[in-house]
């Protein structure tokens, strides 16, 4: 079975039944009115703020953007790229480009006009469908893409040079399109996170798509009577693939736009939410909240949540001490993925496991891992070298790149560019990413493992070890620190707090700043490198 016909069943059997919810917390804050108020507000257009969707009418939403597509040429096998915040229309124009045979090309909405252009070509896409947050980016490029022959807008007041996504699709038949699709077919193009330069742009099939649906219900066994909380981004495989498990288990699913720490609490409070994915920065800042007595626990009503699992990047294990203390009857789960692999699930912790807290976990459902040296070789037990997944979710290749597929797919193997180790158990730990251990002076410094150990500092909120250049040794740690809203620190302390750790590993510069990170967590190290390294070498030249 595919996910589109799993749409299609869902739609049969539960038609009435709502499966998607919108919230926008903002949108209420600047009215000061309740939740009901607003939605009784005298023409307040599909709720605005509150806005919802069945089965039946996400299916017939999904026919009508495919049968739309379908009378505008668009073949089996063309790219359509999707260009949108988060949104009730979002999951319906994906499956829509699906059931057309077509391929989803999201994007990323954080993206200049640059990198728009840059995905929109590497993808060959022949159609966009974008937002009004994105107007003027588009307008920039729009004499540089000519293969896009078909822009659909998605909102109000639509500009001239796109044609109206709601007014086109409302014209069309919600019947099914009927094209032929199978398990080999091509469905998506996601983009790398875009860490190392321009994103790669990764192609799934649609067994991949399906392969993260079992993986991700039998991780968190979603029943009907789940309703998930989906804050993340839907252009990137984490928030799509977690919420896969909504589809496959028929269940509800919120999506939350905003992570303000009382917007996600009210949320779960109001809409009885059962399932959290969050990104670790999110549940710091809830954490800091609850101990900055900026939200009370006791205002919301919060027993029905019984799974707070999270990933995107390495979790301390400090950060679940601190949720335990607060939620110790939520189940836990540690995630990780990558694109590549379709999403979050080829290596998870399980519910069961959190006296492994630490670890990313065992294979996933359906997946292998192997930790391996630059030969390819597996390595001991206890042995650090990279981490390497094989299962359906692998991705068919980089499209269009085919020197870089080769140097990450082998015999079936992805290399994901982690270092890790797996401990007498087979629980597999991340050391950190290949591209960004340090060596300094001839010694191998694992970021990852210095971050764990600062942000254990009271005062510490977050923390980046990143390399710099020295002329003697070559690198030197630098940790970029964040502290806590209140709190101060210096230099020097830090550098006392970190006299447990040997000699050779602890950060030779501190740096007191905001730690960057992209929109699924990852700490932006290329652009911290960039940053902190011209400075470094100003400061030295400066010296001199």
């Amino acid at each position: 079975m595919l996910i589109t016909e799993i749409l299609s069943r869902n739609a049969e059997m539960y038609g009435s039944e709502t499966c998607l919810t919108e919230i926008n917390l903002d949108l209420q804050e600047r009215h000061n009115v309740t939740w009901l108020e607003y939605e009784l507000i005298e023409n307040n257009p599909a709720g605005e703020y509150r806005r919802e969707m069945t089965w039946q009418v996400f299916n017939e939403k999904a026919n009508r953007m495919a049968n739309l597509l379908l009378q505008r040429g668009i073949k089996k096998g063309d790219k359509v790229a999707i260009l949108l915040m988060n949104c009730l229309e979002w999951l319906p124009i994906y499956f829509g480009i699906l059931k057309a045979g077509a391929i989803a090309v999201p994007l990323n909405f954080r993206y200049t006009a640059e990198e728009i252009k840059y995905c929109l070509d590497l993808s060959d896409a022949v159609a966009l469908i974008f937002g009004p947050e994105f107007i003027d980016r588009m307008e920039a490029i729009l004499e540089q893409i000519p293969r896009v022959k078909t822009l659909l807008f998605a909102g109000e007041n639509r500009p001239s040079f796109a044609e109206n996504y709601d007014r086109l699709t409302a014209n069309c038949s919600s019947a099914e399109p009927g094209i032929k699709l199978t398990d080999d077919d091509d469905a998506a193009i996601y983009f790398s996170s875009g860490t190392t330069g321009f994103p790669k742009a990764i192609l799934h099939s649609h067994k991949a798509l399906m392969s993260a649906c079992w993986t991700e219900i039998k991780h968190h066994d979603q029943r009907r009577e789940d309703n998930f909380l989906c804050i993340p981004p839907l252009y990137h495989t984490g928030a799509k693939m977690h919420w896969f498990g909504s589809l496959i288990s028929a269940s509800k699913a919120v999506l939350l736009r905003g992570v303000k720490p009382e917007w996600i609490l009210k949320t779960v409070s109001e809409e009885k939410i059962t399932i959290v994915w969050l990104l670790v920065p999110w549940a710091q800042d809830i954490l800091d909240a609850i101990e900055n007595k900026d939200v009370n626990l006791e205002d919301y009503e919060l027993s029905q949540w019984r799974l707070m699992h999270i990933g995107a990047q390495p979790v301390p294990p400090s950060l679940i001490r601190r949720w335990k203390k607060y939620f110790p009857d939520h189940l836990y789960d540690t995630n990780y993925g990558l694109s590549e692999s379709t999403g979050p699930g080829c290596v998870h912790l399980g519910t069961e496991n959190i006296h492994k807290v630490g670890a990313i976990g065992i294979p996933g459902y359906n997946w292998e891992a192997k930790i391996v040296d630059e030969d390819g070789q597996k390595v001991a037990r206890g042995q650090i070298g990279e981490l390497a997944v094989k299962g359906q979710g692998v991705m068919k290749c980089y499209y269009n790149d085919p020197q870089a597929t080769a140097e990450v797919l082998k015999n079936g193997w992805l290399l994901t560019g982690d270092m890790a180790r797996m401990d007498e158990d087979g629980f597999i730990y991340l050391v950190d990413r290949k591209k960004d251990v340090i060596i300094s002076g001839g010694e191998n410094i694992y970021p990852v493992q210095v971050e764990n150990f600062l942000r254990t500092h009271d005062a510490i909120k977050d923390a980046a070890v990143i390399g710099l250049p020295d002329d003697r040794l070559g690198e030197i740690a630098a940790a970029i620190i964040e502290l806590k809203e209140g709190h101060k620190c210096t230099d020097e302390e830090i550098k006392t707090f970190c006299a447990p750790i040997p000699r050779y590993k602890r950060p030779r510069k501190i740096i007191f700043d905001k730690i960057l990170r992209n929109p699924t967590g990852k700490i932006e190290k290329p652009r911290l490198r960039a940053r902190y390294g011209a400075a470094n070498l100003v400061a030295d030249q400066t010296k001199k």
